[in-house]
């Protein structure tokens, strides 16, 4: 199957530093591709990548086969990449439609909003994703963290996206919250959308993932899919294996 977003050899240099350093990543419809790293490990840099917020310095980025280059956020969006950051793009005290419409609200004759339709899509695009919320009018800042990352990410779905990127969605919720989230990536899955979940945390990314990439200091050190790795492994590899023990020892003296 030829996959949705290639990245080849990708790297980025800000000056002298190297952010990233010949990344290669493949994301193919139906699919969970997650990207694990401890901080300074090139996550954020490789999001501002796809999302067409930074160019690379080198490589190439294929869409279904084709080289492109993203010179805007917009190009990514139009080509069906959407992310949905850590801090999402929501307004607090507006109402969970709102959110859901916010910068592309249905409008009628002279801009006349059209309420009554955006209330029931939203109402509908979150219950075919198993959100039952009590009314979509509360205000966002309501919602528990889980279910405000749900709305964000439901959006994307609603708007296009065959990509869905994933910034640390879990990172801040609780158990309980975390696992609505994760139930939410595996039936964007299901609806055939690639999805590329970065996070530091390998036991969220291993329940849901199908291939797993792990950068650190912005190199590749890790690239693997789901039946080549055990959650172990990829646990050791994630929290620096020999480096852990070394310091077991000196510790335990």
């Amino acid at each position: 199957m030829t996959a949705l977003i290639e990245l080849r050899e990708i790297s980025k240099k800000y000056g002298s530093f190297q952010a990233l350093s010949n990344i290669n990543l493949s994301v193919r419809a139906g699919e969970v591709t997650c990207v694990l790293g401890d901080n300074g490990a090139g996550k954020s840099t490789l999001i501002k990548i796809l999302a067409g917020l930074h160019n690379a310095s080198s490589g190439q980025i294929l869409l279904e086969g084709e080289e492109h280059q993203f010179n805007s956020p917009r190009d990514a969006l139009d080509a069906g990449i959407a992310t949905v950051y850590q801090d999402l793009a929501v307004v607090g005290q507006m109402s969970v439609w709102r959110n859901f419409f916010l910068g592309q609200e249905l409008t009628g004759a002279f801009g006349v909003l059209k309420k009554d339709e955006m209330r029931q899509i939203t109402e509908q695009q979150l219950r075919e994703m198993g959100i039952e919320l009590r009314d979509v009018e509360v205000p966002v800042a309501s919602l528990s963290g889980g279910q405000r990352q749900v709305v964000a990410i439901a959006r994307a779905i609603y708007f296009g996206a065959r990509v869905l990127i994933l910034d640390e969605p879990t990172a801040a919720l609780g158990v309980k919250q975390s696992g609505m989230v994760l139930r939410f990536i595996a039936a964007a899955r299901d609806r055939g959308i690639g999805v590329i979940f970065i996070t530091h945390n390998p036991h969220h990314a291993y329940l849901v993932g199908d291939h797993f990439i792990l950068l650190n200091l912005g190199k590749q050190i890790l690239d693997v899919p789901r039946a080549g790795v055990t959650l172990e492994e990829l646990t050791v590899q994630m929290s620096g294996g020999g480096e852990l023990d070394s310091l077991s020892h000196e510790l335990q003296r």
